[in-house]
């Protein structure tokens, strides 16, 4: 099983977030080769990194580390999976069912999972419930 994981998982794994500590715990016990981000993750990454510099949440030095823990796993531990025209599409569709409330950027990780048969591992309640709703299997770690 390949568990795909959110913005929100590695950005609480990598910064100091309340489910910080679980979130490492739970990325301990799995298995490297089963742990999967996207090109998409990565711009994520930087926006939530950004974000916690301007808002005063981490300085400078801590972003720094946070980027330089982030390429090495994304060099040495994680499947980084492409993403491609069709899922795009496929992220319209699933953002376009109003009732599942899903920004653009949460049905783009849908559409990634559901491409790739990967489990979605995400903080974010909203997208975990919505992924049954699609077909994608989702984990709170």
């Amino acid at each position: 099983m390949i568990f795909y994981l959110d913005t929100s998982v590695v950005v609480s794994a990598l910064t100091n977030e309340p489910a910080s500590r679980r979130v490492k715990a739970w990325l301990d016990a799995q298995a490297p080769a089963e742990l999967a981000i996207s090109d998409w993750v990565v711009t994520e990454f930087s926006s939530a990194l950004s974000i916690k510099l301007r808002n005063g949440k981490i300085d400078v030095l801590r972003r720094a580390a946070a980027f330089a823990a982030f390429a090495s796993l994304t060099a040495e531990s994680f499947i980084v999976l492409s993403v491609a025209p069709q899922q795009f599409r496929l992220a319209a569709r699933f953002a376009d069912q109003q009732l599942l409330g899903l920004r653009g950027g949460d049905a783009l990780h849908l559409a990634i999972c559901a491409h790739h048969g990967a489990a979605l591992c995400t903080l974010d309640v909203r997208l975990a419930e919505a992924g049954p709703a699609v077909g994608v299997n989702t984990i709170r770690p």
